[in-house]
């Protein structure tokens, strides 16, 4: 099973049955602050919805096509992260990410984006890592800024938000790109 320790805070590990009221209430607890930037939150409209998207990362990370993690806070569980696709034949990923109201302000996402794509890029070996989010989505899209990341571009109407499409801004990290920012051993 997929664990990651952070720091003495927080840690990724990966979600599991047993997980899914917590990540029901979380999701649940939060649907009008995740609205604003996330479609699928309307889908999600009991425990059994968060069941299936559980057993469905499961079944991803059995396959080794990708995976959701818990992302865990002082013992709670703050959020989810993960790659949403691996891609073998290009070695590449997208990773996903999205944080109870709660706990951001922390830099609890930054770290754990961090921490998922050291683990892509130096445990599995990948060359590229993607980050996707709607343009206007500031608090997102600081996170691969804040990590090197470069903007690919401009997707237009990319994502059905509710009513509206919106556009997203694509960002990417290659391999030989973060292990040159990481510190000699």
């Amino acid at each position: 099973m997929f664990k990651c320790v952070i720091d003495a805070d927080a840690e990724l590990r990966l979600l599991e049955e047993r997980h899914v009221g917590l990540l029901f209430a979380l999701t649940d607890g939060n649907r009008s602050h995740l609205q604003q930037w996330i479609p699928w939150i309307d889908w999600v409209k009991s425990v059994e919805e968060s069941r299936w998207f559980i057993r469905e990362s499961l079944k991803q990370f059995a396959e080794g096509t990708g995976f959701q993690a818990g992302i865990w806070y002082k013992g709670e569980l703050a959020g989810v992260i993960g790659l949403n696709t691996i891609d073998w034949s290009n070695m590449s990923t997208v990773i996903g990410y999205w944080l109870a109201e709660a706990f951001q302000g922390k830099g609890l996402a930054t770290r754990s984006c961090k921490a998922l794509v050291d683990y892509a890029l130096v445990e599995l070996g990948l060359n590229r890592v993607e980050v996707s989010c709607a343009v206007g989505n500031h608090r997102s899209r600081a996170i691969p800024e804040r990590l090197g990341f470069k903007q690919d571009g401009i997707l237009r109407e990319a994502e059905l938000l509710h009513d509206r499409f919106v556009d997203h801004v694509v960002y990417s990290v290659l391999a030989r790109e973060w292990k040159a920012r990481m510190p000699s051993p």
